[in-house]
């Protein structure tokens, strides 16, 4: 967690910005970051990064159409270079608040970077449960749960959760039952695909949910959230199709399962998740073929070490994340190369 003093100065942060900028990670802990510090604060426009793995330079322009004074970045591992150097150049505040192991010595001195690994008690929360920790607001506790259990992880405030929505809750202290078992879950798995949609839609289900007074207002589908229940409902539809085939995989597979797919949607994180829920003693490798290049999402006990080294000699391969999740670009002609290295690793 962020000590006192950290959450201290974030809150600094947050009450001199008057027109912030979030931008935050593509998913639902980046989202429910985003939401919970904006709901506290009053202010502030959101966006969510897409690109993969940093927040590239084309998203500063945001910052000049919106007239942001601070910039706040939640749940990105990487922002490239070219993205500070804009920055740099207007002199606008940065708070990056993350969890993520990176290089360190790559931040620059201007950046107020917040990072539990880096603190003397070592930890690495979801970025909801630490904001969370900044705003403490009760009436948004189901928001930190949907981030929190999206990210694998059960918070401290499950307990007080359970007793406010013991209709959303289950008898369950593991994330990913109550992600895949309960109705908080589903909440989040309609946030995860309302993710995935073209931006004025995106944007409606922000305007949407940072308006929203209960969880049941997103649960239950009406006319204001009807376009991310529709988009929620589409993409379930190729996201259980694809979970189907790859448990018919699974259930064959000996050490790794590994999935490959394509199309016009990535939906590989959340059929990581699921599959290392359902096939606990395997490696999970999902491959998103797409063109000249392919993205990899695993899950896995201490995965992080196998994946890396699986990538080393493989032209433009990157990688990075947690000891048991981590995601990776690699080219697609070298799909077959990896899996190599990976199964050899492993064995």
């Amino acid at each position: 967690m962020l000590t006192k003093i950290q959450v201290k100065e974030i809150k600094e942060h947050l009450e001199k910005a008057q027109n912030p900028l979030f931008f935050f990670d593509n998913d639902q802990d980046g989202l429910c970051s985003f939401l919970l510090l904006q709901r506290w604060l009053g202010r502030g426009k959101g966006v969510p990064i897409k690109s993969f793995p940093d927040l590239i330079p084309e998203y500063f322009r945001k910052v000049k159409e919106l007239g942001a004074d601070y910039v706040f970045v939640l749940d990105k591992p990487l922002i490239s270079k070219g993205f500070f150097e804009e920055i740099r150049k207007v002199n606008i505040p940065v708070v990056w608040i993350d969890h993520h192991t990176i290089d360190w010595t790559l931040i620059p001195q201007f950046v107020n970077y917040y990072n539990p690994l880096l603190n003397k008690k070592k930890s690495n929360e979801p970025i909801t449960a630490l904001c969370y920790q900044i705003t403490k607001r009760k009436e948004d506790i189901w928001i930190a749960m949907v981030g929190c259990i999206s990210d694998g992880f059960v918070p401290y405030f499950y307990t007080d959760f359970e007793k406010k929505y013991s209709d959303l809750s289950t008898n369950s202290k593991e994330a990913f039952d109550i992600l895949y078992k309960s109705q908080i879950g589903k909440i989040a798995r309609i946030l995860s695909f309302g993710l995935k949609d073209r931006t004025t839609n995106v944007i409606n289900m922000l305007k949407f949910l940072i308006k929203a007074k209960s969880p049941y207002e997103v649960l239950e589908e009406n006319s204001k959230n009807s376009s991310f229940h529709k988009r929620f409902n589409q993409v379930n539809a190729r996201y259980t199709r694809l979970l189907s085939k790859a448990i018919t995989i699974g259930k064959k597979a000996d050490r790794i399962l590994f999935f490959q797919y394509g199309g016009d949607l990535s939906i590989s994180s959340e059929l990581s998740n699921n599959l290392s829920y359902i096939f606990r003693d395997k490696l999970i490798v999902v491959a998103y073929v797409k063109g000249a290049k392919t993205n990899i999402s695993t899950r896995g006990e201490k995965i992080r070490e196998a994946f890396l080294k699986s990538i080393e000699g493989l032209e433009g391969a990157i990688g990075g994340g947690h000891e048991n999740a981590v995601g990776g670009q690699i080219r697609t002609e070298d799909i077959e190369k990896f899996r190599e290295n990976l199964e050899r690793l492993i064995k």
